[in-house]
């Protein structure tokens, strides 16, 4: 069964948070899905994956553009089945159920939103009131350190 990693943006925007974390998923081998619920961001995070250090290129596709083939995919609503790692931003459901199927689900959320901070916790409640294993994470000067555990 997977697990659920909440991690509270502080010190950095989503924009340079999901890449290393993507890079951090890659590393352990696993196909990553980015969740969202609104295609504009997606938009914009399908921009910031193109970006940066040659030796740091980022293979990825917005939903709807080979699916099967992406080993990145940012998508509405899509389905979590074949990624071992779903990434739930700007609020994004994940059930129970698509956390047990993959090896680790994560929910990036910003520090500095009133809405997105009380959207994270009702997603804690109800994740570990079904039984999901659940772990929050915070940033601090710049290293991610493990702040809960549930489960």
């Amino acid at each position: 069964m997977g697990a659920v990693y909440f991690y509270h943006l502080t010190d950095s925007l989503l924009e340079e948070a999901l890449p290393q974390l993507i890079d951090r998923a890659q590393g352990q081998g696993w196909r990553v899905l980015v969740r969202g619920r609104r295609p504009a961001l997606l938009d914009r995070l399908d921009n910031v994956l193109w970006q940066g250090p040659d030796d740091s290129f980022r293979a990825h596709g917005l939903a709807g553009d080979h699916d099967g083939d992406q080993p990145i995919l940012l998508g509405v609503d899509t389905p979590t089945d074949g990624f071992a790692c779903v990434m739930s931003v700007d609020g994004a459901d994940l059930t129970p159920a698509e956390i047990a199927q993959a090896e680790r689900a994560c929910i990036l959320f910003d520090g500095h939103d009133g809405d997105a901070l009380q959207r994270a916790r009702d997603q804690w409640k109800a994740l570990t009131a079904a039984a999901v294993t659940a772990q929050y994470w915070a940033q601090d000067d710049g290293r991610w350190v493990k702040k809960a555990e549930a489960g």
